[in-house]
């Protein structure tokens, strides 16, 4: 199985077997070790029932992508700042002939007739309704009926096996072992009024784990704004942290999009009352909305559960951005079923669409949605533009997912990094552990009591830049150099998401920083807990995120989390676009190689304080440089935009 040079754990075992009538030795393509918490085995699948068979097909070129997007995102590139089109990377990946004819004659010999096998129109999938029996002989696997603890069914296999002529063309099938995931949002599920205790709260939204703000006060309290900043973070403190003096001018050329997940929403009255206090410029204005999938601003769900987190995300960049610049909300997927990062890049990408085109049911929002209540409309194929910044803040366990799901999932982030689109990712809220505190155990599984440190994904996606978080330490000034993110609140504590992926290798933009981190500054004694052989680490920089002000059903409530620092590193970007694109220049596009450069070495606060715990360990340190807390440190504006602004 070929995923490009990134992930570390494609190493596949080879099994050779005898199977009736076949002869042929098969590769193990994918396995899953254990069956995911609140799951149990329910029996045998029936024989005769039909399963919708899926066959990602291995795309050409992908084992050069990172040569391509160093080449058009790394500052010493002749090429720099060449993106290309979309037209362009469909025709350097789309998968081959050979690769479809291969996949195509191995249906045909083991008995299925042309005529029940369908490639996808643009070729990326190849598609075949089988019965269980048939799936299972088809690919030495068995399937199982699971169920789960809300009463839901689900289809799995342990494992499934392709023939060796015929793995390197195909990156992965479903339903196969793939499982439900549940997808967070940052920051952690804790809210309260300023100045009163709170209560958790952690509601589960049909499989998505929506996780909320907290309140830094009444309207009834004051705050001096630049003097209490270790208190309460407003735009005001965020512009004297980073140096943020810029009025943006090429607006009607720069775009900056944030994606909400339904039934999340933003509330236009909060956004007004929190214009009124902090940022009278966007009192009136609105988020540009692009629905994806049935998306809607719904009303009929209210309360920080349904609004915290989108309230927090657009009011803060808004703000940041200033009234002269639009936003654009991307808001994914109906009140039903919901939607995932893949919907998303569906969107974008109609190569990457569909049921009938890549998306796994156990995972992703399919469309049109059946339920009663669900979007019946056309499900959207390459029907946006990126815009030039897009800001994400709900993130996976990278556990929750298979080598082969993230890999195809990362390749996307890829492409759009090729076309100069920037993508941010906040890192979690947990430390050097996953969701809910869930560490990794020794066979793959996740639980309170594992040790082995559980990282998050997309951040851990080499294409990606992930976004960690820092606090202005209290009794301090916003003069002063910041700290990680520690705080204690109401569901325990919050710290700055951070480690070693379990799936990619490290980029090559990221080694010289990594290295000197653990040669030079690794915390002795810390256990061999997380991924130490040359892996993807995170994150990349970071931005306060602790005490946000955020306005919540006419009050004002404290939010903490890198939910709150990701779409503030997405202004600032924007702001840093529209300096270039004033001055005749393209996007920033794809960050990373850029900021890990020799030549950005001073445009960041570097952050050396603090830790990220987890795991019944301390975790890692901030340090002098690059971590895996706090990645390269917080932005420094006028920095940044001087060694943009220098470059082609």
């Amino acid at each position: 199985m070929r995923f490009l040079t990134l992930p570390l754990v494609f190493l596949y075992i080879l099994r050779w077997a005898v199977a009736k009538p076949r002869i042929l030795p098969s590769l193990l393509h994918e396995k899953r070790n254990h069956v995911p918490p609140g799951w149990s085995h329910s029996g045998r699948h029936h024989a005769m029932a039909v399963l919708p068979l899926r066959f990602a097909l291995s795309q050409r070129n992908i084992h050069t992508i990172e040569h391509y997007i160093n080449d058009v995102a790394h500052p010493a590139s002749p090429n720099y700042g060449n993106h290309w089109t979309a037209t362009q990377v469909a025709e350097k990946f789309t998968p081959s002939h050979d690769t479809i004819e291969t996949v195509k004659t191995w249906l045909s010999d083991n008995g299925f007739g042309w005529d029940r096998i369908r490639v996808t129109n643009l070729q990326g999938w190849i598609e075949l309704n089988a019965t269980v029996q048939e799936a299972e002989k088809l690919l030495w696997a068995e399937y199982h009926v699971y169920k789960h603890a809300s009463g839901k069914e689900h289809i799995s296999c342990e494992s499934y096996h392709i023939p060796p002529h015929v793995a390197p063309h195909i990156d992965f099938v479903t339903p196969t072992v793939h499982f439900d995931v549940i997808v967070s949002r940052s920051p952690e599920a804790s809210h309260r009024k300023i100045g009163a205790s709170g209560t958790p709260i952690n509601t589960n939204m049909q499989g998505r784990s929506f996780n909320g703000p907290k309140t830094t006060g009444s309207n009834s309290e004051t705050f001096n704004q630049l003097d209490d900043c270790d208190q309460l973070i407003t735009p005001l403190c965020l512009r004297a942290l980073y140096g943020l003096g810029y009025k943006p001018r090429a607006t009607s050329n720069n775009s900056f999009a944030i994606a909400e997940f339904t039934p999340g929403a933003y509330v236009p009255s909060d956004l007004d009352n929190f214009g009124k206090a902090y940022a009278p410029d966007i009192v009136g204005k609105r988020p540009k909305l692009v629905s994806i999938d049935g998306g809607t601003v719904q009303a009929a769900l209210t309360g920080f559960d349904y609004n915290g987190e989108s309230n927090l995300d657009l009011q803060y960049g808004m703000a940041l951005v200033t009234g002269a610049q639009n936003v654009t909300l991307y808001q994914l997927g109906d009140s039903i079923q919901h939607a995932s990062d893949n919907n998303l890049l569906n969107a974008f990408d109609s190569s990457y669409c569909g049921f009938d085109g890549g998306d796994d049911p156990n995972i992703d929002g399919i469309y049109p949605d059946q339920a009663p209540g669900g979007y019946k409309g056309k499900e959207d194929c390459g029907t946006v533009k990126p815009a030039n910044v897009i800001s994400i803040s709900y993130y996976y366990n990278e556990a929750d997912l298979t080598p082969a799901y993230t890999a195809r999932q990362c390749v996307e982030f890829a492409k759009l990094g090729l076309m100069g689109i920037t993508v941010l990712f906040a890192s979690g809220d947990n430390g050097v552990a996953g969701l809910i505190n869930a560490c990794l155990n020794p066979d793959g599984s996740q639980s309170a009591n594992g040790r082995l440190f559980n990282p998050s994904f997309p951040g851990t996606c080499p294409y990606v830049t992930s976004v960690g978080a820092t606090q202005v330490n209290v009794n301090s000034t916003v003069y002063q150099p910041e700290s990680a993110c520690e705080q204690l609140i109401s569901s325990g504590f919050l710290y700055s998401g951070g480690g070693f992926s379990n799936h990619f290798s490290i980029p090559d933009y990221q080694k010289d920083a990594v290295q000197n981190y653990l040669k030079n500054y690794l915390t002795p004694g810390l256990p061999l807990s997380y991924n130490s052989t040359g892996s993807r680490a995170h994150p990349d920089l970071s931005a306060n995120g602790a005490k946000y002000a955020i306005s919540l059903q006419g009050n004002f409530t404290r939010v903490y989390g890198t939910s709150a620092s990701t779409p503030v590193v997405g202004a600032i970007l924007t702001l840093i676009n529209d300096a270039r694109l004033l001055a005749g220049k393209k996007p920033i596009g794809f960050i990373n190689p850029a900021i890990y450069s020799p030549s950005f070495s001073d445009a960041f606060h570097d952050v050396t304080n603090g830790t990220n715990p987890g795991c019944g360990t301390l975790g890692f340190n901030a340090a002098k440089g690059w971590d895996p807390v706090t990645g390269l440190g917080t932005p420094n504006f006028p920095k940044l935009v001087e060694k943009w602004l220098a470059l082609p």
